[in-house]
């Protein structure tokens, strides 16, 4: 009994537990590729923003790619069908952001895309038949209160930038469920169509808008397509781990940080309906995260209890 006993916390961070770590993980990188994605967005296209981040991405992962038939198992990606729709629907994601944010404010654009999880969780439970139960429901709607407090939507909100950014949350929502789809595919081959369709998409529309970046502000583009590489991995390897209904509701951390950069980096002050949000919003993720843990919990001693009893002779 006792040389089972160090394995337990082992256990209990797996599954959907260490998918909703790599989600929060992955919210964070990709919250501060937006940052530094906003700050460049004032003085670059988004086709050269696509472009760079896209080439420099490609570039750290050709090692990965060239190793163990790498290129055969892209040749051979299971459901091309649905590969291609995962190519568009990413690619449209993230030209949308980057359109949106230079029409809006990068916390407003990133509030938006908190409506995600509601449009994820009724499509898993219609198309994935992912069982979402009641608490889970009431926590997930108590966020989306968060974040239309947040918002205090009025017909003054719906600008062309508020559109296009509820477009790409929507690509975002669709994002998700097409990779749950895939969870089969190999996450190197899922990087490396997502990253080769963003770099033709830059490419052919980048030289209608050149502009020769600096020194700094190329290595700055770069460093968009390393850190969105480490996201885009943590977000697809939690969605695997987990059910979409589970993991997906953290991307609600996105506001946490939307406050924080917003302030440091572009000098925005939160509003007092934002602070009341998040409030709202942190509290449902945290009550859906000790649901899972003590969900865990309890699967890890039904297992070990299993264990023993089936070492008892008899």
């Amino acid at each position: 009994m006792s040389a089972s006993s160090p394995t337990a916390p082992a256990r209990a961070f797996s599954g959907p537990l260490l998918g909703i770590a790599l989600m929060i993980l992955g919210i964070l990188l990709y919250s501060v590729n937006d940052t530094l994605g906003k700050w460049l967005v004032g003085t670059y296209s988004v086709g050269m923003i696509l472009l760079i981040r896209s080439l420099a991405a490609l570039l750290v992962m050709l090692p990965v790619i060239c190793r163990d038939n790498g290129v055969r198992q892209l040749a051979q990606a299971p459901r091309p069908w649905m590969q291609l729709l995962r190519v568009g629907v990413i690619t449209g994601e993230i030209g949308f952001f980057y359109w949106a944010v230079s029409l809006l404010p990068l916390a407003d654009v990133m509030t938006y895309y908190l409506a995600g999880p509601i449009y994820v969780t009724a499509l898993s439970a219609l198309l994935l038949k992912e069982k979402v139960d009641g608490p889970r429901w009431a926590a997930i709607v108590a966020g989306f209160l968060g974040v239309l407090i947040v918002l205090q939507p009025s017909s003054d909100s719906l600008s062309w930038g508020a559109l296009i950014a509820i477009g790409g949350s929507l690509f975002f929502a669709a994002l998700m469920i097409v990779t749950r789809q895939l969870r089969g595919t190999p996450d190197k081959t899922l990087l490396t169509f997502s990253t080769v369709s963003t770099l033709v998409v830059g490419a052919v529309i980048a030289p209608f808008a050149w502009v020769m970046p600096t020194g700094i502000d190329f290595g700055l583009l770069g460093l968009l397509g390393v850190v969105a590489l480490m996201a885009q991995f943590c977000v697809t390897r939690s969605l695997k781990l987990a059910p979409a209904s589970v993991v997906v509701p953290y991307q609600y951390t996105m506001l946490i940080w939307a406050v924080v950069f917003g302030y440091f980096v572009f000098g925005d002050q939160p509003k007092p309906s934002m602070l009341i949000g998040a409030a709202i919003i942190i509290a449902s993720g945290l009550f859906i995260f000790m649901r899972e843990q003590r969900e865990a919990r309890t699967k890890t001693g039904e297992s070990i209890a299993e264990e023993v009893g089936d070492n008892v002779p008899g």
